[in-house]
């Protein structure tokens, strides 16, 4: 059978907040697959922050980078079977050819049976790499104990509100930063003990209220000004993982004051990661995720755009903070 794949391309190098000028259709007739080869199609695809970053080490031309769930359709691999659902970094298209061989930090895998109960949209969400960032940055890197404070921005996010549940099944006190009071309502549905909106209140004085003994764990999600106010918060010897620094990624550098005496006055710890450290756990995490879901102690929402032509509306809306958990495009 033939197949023509639509995919957007990285058409223009983003000047600020991305533009729908900066992408374009095009189509893609499909060749046969090789040996070592399999053919799927697109159920569900990803938009994520690290897209505006990662892409600009790309050459324009190029197909825009992402994953998504995807089903076989022809396979010449005896791992991925026809029929099967995969997770892959396929980038922004319907249909992909995929040879496995030589790819590590980001390969694809058959997705593992979720039950009849959850989506396989969580193979892009909870149950895949956002899940991942929130397990293993929060336990690996903040390493929070029972009855810590922990502080999370983004918190409405998808990986922020993973982070934050996570915490709170193992004891701590969590408070979250998000940029409406709709989401500030949610992140206190899901458990959170509070919940700050930054745009309309005053930070500093909010988070002295709601952790008046101090911080012990930040897990970063923006950058920007909100990580000064947060650490003058910190107490001695407190932990900061930072996953992501979205405020700043549409390229407006913002000055943050010099963090040098907190860090020495108070011994902080600082480390950025990147989920695909723990390429060798990766379905660790995500068994344990879905463990929790299955139980009831973690919860997932996702924006949903329908429609594979919207998915640079949709990935603009999730830059502007339009997107409330997970933000995905179904096909």
């Amino acid at each position: 059978m033939v197949y023509t794949a639509q995919k957007w391309i990285y058409a223009r190098a983003f000047d600020g907040e991305p533009k729908p000028e900066d992408f374009r259709l095009e189509e893609e007739l499909m060749p046969a697959i090789k040996d070592g080869e399999f053919l799927a199609k697109a159920e569900y695809l990803s938009v994520d922050p690290y897209m505006r970053i990662y892409v600009q080490s790309y050459p324009v031309g190029s197909v825009m980078i992402g994953g998504q769930v995807a089903q076989v359709l022809e396979s010449k691999h005896p791992d991925f079977l026809v029929g099967a659902y995969v997770f892959g970094q396929f980038g922004w298209r319907t249909y992909a050819i995929c040879n496995p061989t030589g790819i590590e930090t980001r390969k694809p895998y058959v997705l593992p049976d979720f039950g009849t109960s959850l989506p396989r949209s969580l193979g892009i969400g909870t149950l895949g790499t956002v899940g991942n960032s929130a397990y293993f940055g929060l336990l690996e890197v903040c390493r929070p104990k029972q009855g810590e404070t922990v502080v999370v921005s983004g918190a409405a996010g998808a990986v922020g509100n993973i982070v934050g549940q996570i915490a709170k099944i193992k004891g701590c006190r969590v408070i979250g930063i998000a940029g409406s009071d709709e989401k500030c309502q949610w992140l206190k549905e899901i458990g959170f003990d509070a919940a700050i909106n930054y745009k309309t209140a005053d930070i500093e004085k909010e988070l002295l209220n709601a952790a008046p003994e101090g911080v012990d764990c930040y897990f970063d999600n923006v950058g920007g000004p909100i990580v000064a106010t947060v650490r003058k918060q910190m107490r001695h010897r407190g932990r900061i993982a930072v996953c992501g620094t979205i405020s700043m990624y549409n390229g407006s550098p913002i000055q943050v004051q010099d963090p040098q005496r907190d860090f020495v006055w108070k011994q902080l710890v600082q480390e950025g990661f990147s989920v695909h450290r723990w390429t060798d756990r990766w379905f660790e995490g995500i068994g344990q995720n879905l463990k929790w879901l299955q139980e009831g102690k973690l919860q997932y929402r996702e924006t949903v755009t329908k429609g594979f032509e919207n998915m640079p509306q949709a990935f603009i809306d999730m830059m502007r903070g339009g997107n409330i958990g997970k933000a995905i495009v179904k096909v």
